[in-house]
């Protein structure tokens, strides 16, 4: 559904076939997974499925640029052989090695065993160790063309977006960027494009991939796509390895990358705490209190209920995180651990850090999570709180203390 609206109608070829075409001889083969509810084994969530989006070039030569997730195997070679006799098949692009985008190449070179595989120079490693198979491989550097007939496929190497051996492919005579995982999102929807789905939903997809992927990489975000820019190249449409294609505007996503590579956030916190008996509980709302007297904002997540990603997906948004546990074995709850190892992993940067808990007799935790922020990179904004036994109105009152601390640093 569209925000405040009906559902768009789709004509002709936009309805969502097994197969439709999203350029003149440019097929979508790939396939939707509706039921996907976690990826990366279980450790991203996606509430709203995904798709594993496939492509088919049908020219005087014919490529595929990238398969499916093996589970989607019969699928998504049911969608090429609806168009192609696979033996016909020329090339077949691999742009990433992951299986939710080569699971099925095994089973296509089966079928077309004469085709090129085509792998950045990364590829040359990570594709053979994924398959362990003598195929007809080329390397192609950034530039490097291939010509199709009235197309011609240029690659464009894109180290560590997300893994070492990503590429782009670009359609040259169709203005399509073809980039793997970047600008995608696990997003499953009836419809194919942009413009006709969900936009504040869409967006948000947008945010928690970039946030929980690809933030470590962000500097070279930036300069990848100075790089793709500086190559000239006309961009009609950019069709990424998840969720919907951008048709309308499709440049309006690099931007959007721009501005989260940079990572400026707003003046905003992220409380996030585990609790046995509340007593952290009511410091986590004492805080926020304490931040909101200084007009800073604040969203409280209680970790042993709230989705980790999603809540990072906000961490990446706001200035400061704030992180209280108590002391449990001398050190921390299982439920908060996690969440600090991804921060140490996404490498967020301009934000502010603080630690706050409570204790029966140890006390350890505050000083573990200070460590796990340093450790992060993210500097301290206040001396941490550890409260024994319960807060009282003198503990709640430091904890407001605390939380205008913070403000003052934001």
């Amino acid at each position: 559904m569209r925000a405040g609206g009906s559902a768009p109608r789709l004509r002709g070829k936009e309805r969502c076939e097994l197969v439709f075409e999203i350029k003149k001889d440019v097929f979508w083969v790939g396939v939707k997974d509706w039921a996907l509810n976690f990826f990366h084994g279980h450790e991203l969530s996606t509430h709203r499925g995904s798709t594993y989006n496939a492509y088919l070039v049908r020219d005087k030569k014919i490529a595929v640029v990238d398969t499916v997730w093996d589970p989607f195997t019969e699928k998504f070679l049911d969608n090429v052989k609806s168009l192609v006799d696979p033996s016909r098949i020329d090339y077949v692009v691999a742009n990433h090695a992951e299986t939710d985008h080569s699971g099925a190449l095994g089973a296509l070179m089966e079928l077309a065993p004469q085709a090129e595989v085509i792998v950045s120079p990364r590829g040359m490693d990570s594709i053979p160790g994924h398959f362990h198979k003598e195929w007809k491989f080329r390397q192609v550097k950034t530039g490097d063309k291939i010509p199709l007939g009235e197309t011609e496929m240029i690659f464009v190497e894109a180290t560590m977006l997300h893994w070492p051996d990503s590429m782009f492919t670009y359609l040259s005579g169709r203005d399509l960027l073809m980039p793997n995982d970047a600008f995608g999102q696990h997003y499953a929807s009836a419809f194919p494009y942009n413009d006709q789905v969900d936009q504040e939903e869409l967006y948000q997809e947008c945010l928690k991939y970039y946030a929980n992927i690809l933030t470590p990489f962000s500097p070279m975000v930036l300069k990848k796509i100075d790089e793709v820019l500086g190559l000239g190249l006309k961009v009609d449409m950019i069709a990424p390895s998840h969720g919907v294609i951008w048709r309308k505007d499709p440049l309006q996503i690099v931007k959007k990358y721009q501005e989260w590579a940079r990572q400026e956030p707003e003046r905003s916190a992220v409380i996030l705490y585990d609790t046995m008996w509340n007593s952290t509980r009511d410091m986590a709302g004492a805080i926020s209190e304490g931040l909101a007297e200084k007009g800073v904002p604040s969203k409280v997540f209680h970790m042993a209920l709230a989705d980790r990603n999603d809540v990072l997906a906000q961490v990446f948004r706001s200035r400061a995180v704030v992180i209280g546990s108590s002391c449990l074995n001398g050190g921390l709850l299982p439920t908060i651990t996690p969440i600090l190892e991804d921060l140490r992993g996404l490498k967020f940067k301009n934000k502010v850090g603080a630690a706050f808990g409570s204790y029966g007799w140890s006390g350890e935790n505050v000083a573990r999570v200070e460590g796990h922020l340093e450790a992060a990179g993210i500097p301290l904004a206040a001396k941490g709180l550890n409260i024994k036994w319960r807060p009282d109105a003198e503990g709640l009152e430091k904890s407001r203390a605390l939380g205008r601390e913070i403000a003052d640093k934001m």
